[in-house]
């Protein structure tokens, strides 16, 4: 059968990629999506669409709108082997999942529930085999330096917790915690081989205004995963778009990863479940998997 121009197209983007950027097994680009992108898609619609438009992973943030993946259907006892079964039948893997475990509450009971429902991610992570779970330092709240010390000393305790379960504890590059000096000083005080970096390529460059090259070169050995989206300013605000639309360098955020050898994926996050008006998750998220192999292939050649 003749393939169509745009199979010829991804599979030529493809063969330019350079084999640090493919995933072997799939012969696919190591791209994954957020399903807080796809708020009101069940998990089985959300399998087949990676699929038919060449994702290689799946970041689980939510299913149906519900934040509490530990206790969702999917991954009760009884069902979590077939869940995996159909992961695995549709060529995918679980990137990562992602929690909303904030380690800057002062308060010791907020602080405790945090902890403790990072754990419970943990705990499905290593079931799901997924290698982390995202957590935030998300605000500096009371004295700045006690701050930080907090999230550190939060961010190790949940990297103690997760090395025997084969899983690293990830902290996002988000809220009050989107500066290199910053976000460097938190992970060199968690100081743990299972604490690391989910860079939020779009916060540190529209709210830490630091181009990425700079955050590559200071952070580029704790980063091993990404969220990736693109925005213009709107009365003041972010307003997202389709990748390559606005003024977010995707294209430089990925060939500053290139030029370090990351390993990890490129996860597009479209922030549906937050805001409903930007455009439907079968635009949006089929856009990124047509548009970010020419960026890969690109950087194999720079």
């Amino acid at each position: 059968m003749k393939p169509n121009r745009r199979e010829f197209l991804v599979t030529s983007a493809l063969a330019a990629l350079a084999p640090a950027f493919v995933d072997a097994a799939a012969a696919k680009p190591p791209l994954a999506f957020s399903t807080l992108g796809c708020p009101k898609w069940p998990f089985s619609q959300i399998l087949d669409f990676a699929q038919s438009n060449g994702y290689s992973a799946v970041e689980i943030r939510c299913i149906l709108g519900d934040l509490d993946l530990p206790n969702r259907p999917e991954f009760a006892p009884d069902q979590i082997a077939a869940t995996k079964k159909a992961i695995a039948a549709h060529g995918l893997k679980v990137s990562d999942l992602g929690s909303s475990s904030e380690m800057h509450h002062t308060d010791p009971d907020e602080r405790g529930k945090s902890i403790a429902d990072a754990k419970r991610f943990i705990d499905l992570a290593e079931k799901l085999d997924a290698p982390y779970i995202r957590i935030y330092g998300n605000k500096i709240e009371g004295n700045r330096e006690e701050c930080i010390h907090r999230v550190a000393a939060g961010m190790r305790e949940l990297a103690i917790y997760a090395k025997p379960h084969n899983v690293t504890v990830i902290m996002e590059s988000h809220g009050d915690f989107v500066s290199s000096p910053l976000l460097k000083q938190v992970l060199t005080e968690a100081d743990h081989p299972n604490a690391a970096l989910l860079w939020d390529a779009h916060h540190t460059f529209v709210s830490g205004h630091e181009e990425p090259e700079v955050t590559v070169r200071e952070l580029g050995h704790w980063i091993k995963h990404t969220h990736l989206k693109d925005s213009v300013e709107v009365n003041g605000e972010a307003h997202y778009v389709l990748t390559g639309k606005g003024t977010v360098p995707v294209r430089r955020q990925m060939q500053a990863l290139a030029a370090i050898n990351y390993k990890g994926y490129f996860c597009f996050e479209w922030e549906k479940l937050w805001h409903p008006d930007i455009a439907e998750p079968e635009i949006a998220i089929a856009d990124f998997a047509r548009v970010v192999p020419a960026y890969l292939a690109k950087a194999n050649k720079d």
